[in-house]
């Protein structure tokens, strides 16, 4: 089983991935972190508590991180995830707490404690995967490498150019695409391939037990991404960074050059990709370019139904 680390801000995605994650069979989940980004820390804690509690799994350690970005104020999301961050369906309340470590320091005692390197996939902001790396210089090779959700070789769904996660810290993003570990990008150009329609929200509902959690969640999702983009088909943006570990021939990827616009107020939080090598610098990431979209929904499926 392959080891790995989920770094998230619940909201919606972000839950379908943790629970995609727990039901996988080829994957060891060590523990879940924490950022703010969809809506604050604390309520971002409080949802990853609640999924995990949901679906029994209080063995998950929860560290809560970092409650702002790097360098700059704190955008969130709640016009998609509502309020909560995971607005639809009554979630109960957590039945256990989080981890008296941070994010950080339990990240880094579970990498220097585990017998081979670990794989960390962030679906949020990636501001406790930056503070990891300069807090912690060393420990760079106990991370076999990192598939995260995240900018886009096209659009922005944030601003025209930029994505949310990147735009929220991109100067947390720039340290890690910068870092020299080997990085999968899933950004919206994939993530969007991904899209839960009516029939694939209806196939969810007889999904396992928690099949009918994650098509409520679902429904709320599709409004609020129908009053906001006009489409009722929500991309399941961060289960496609854990699907990319679990099954990479899923995604089709090319290796580039991706570097993230700090200091533009038009264009902050790009993630500019070199897709042509026109730069000649080096490529520091395998940037998805698509998706089997019928094999990762049956793999979502499947990873639930296991629940």
């Amino acid at each position: 089983m392959e080891p790995v680390i989920l770094d998230v801000d619940p909201g919606h995605d972000d839950a379908v991935a943790m629970m995609m994650a727990c039901g996988a069979p080829d994957l060891d989940l060590l523990a879940v972190t924490t950022v703010a980004g969809n809506v604050r820390l604390e309520k971002t804690t409080r949802n990853a508590l609640r999924v995990l509690s949901l679906i029994e799994r209080p063995d998950v350690p929860v560290a809560a991180g970092a409650a702002a970005p790097l360098r700059r104020p704190l955008y969130t999301a709640e016009n998609i995830h509502g309020e909560s961050g995971l607005g639809g369906p009554d979630i109960p309340e957590p039945t256990f707490e989080p981890d008296e470590r941070g994010a950080v320091e339990l990240i880094s005692d579970i990498l220097r404690e585990a017998p081979e390197p670990v794989t960390l996939i962030p679906v949020g902001p990636l501001t406790n995967i930056a503070m990891l790396l300069r807090e912690h210089p060393d420990i760079t090779p106990r991370i076999s490498r990192i598939s995260l959700m995240g900018g886009s070789t096209n659009l922005g769904n944030t601003t025209p150019a930029a994505e949310f996660n990147v735009y929220v810290d991109p100067e947390a993003a720039r340290e890690v695409f910068e870092s020299g570990l080997p990085i999968t990008m899933c950004g919206l150009n994939v993530t969007h391939q991904a899209g839960a329609g009516a029939a694939e929200r209806e196939r969810l509902r007889s999904s396992g037990r928690f099949g009918g959690v994650v098509a409520e969640l679902l429904e709320f999702f599709a409004s609020t991404y129908k009053g906001v983009f006009g489409f009722d088909a929500p991309p399941l943006h961060d289960p496609v960074a854990v699907a990319a570990v679990m099954r990479p021939d899923l995604l089709t990827t090319r290796p580039m050059r991706v570097d993230v616009e700090c200091d533009s107020d038009l264009t902050r939080g790009e993630t500019v990709c070199d897709f042509y090598g026109v730069t000649g610098l080096p490529p520091n990431a395998e940037v998805g370019v698509g998706l089997d979209h019928d094999g990762f929904f049956e793999l979502l499926y499947d990873s639930l139904s296991r629940l």
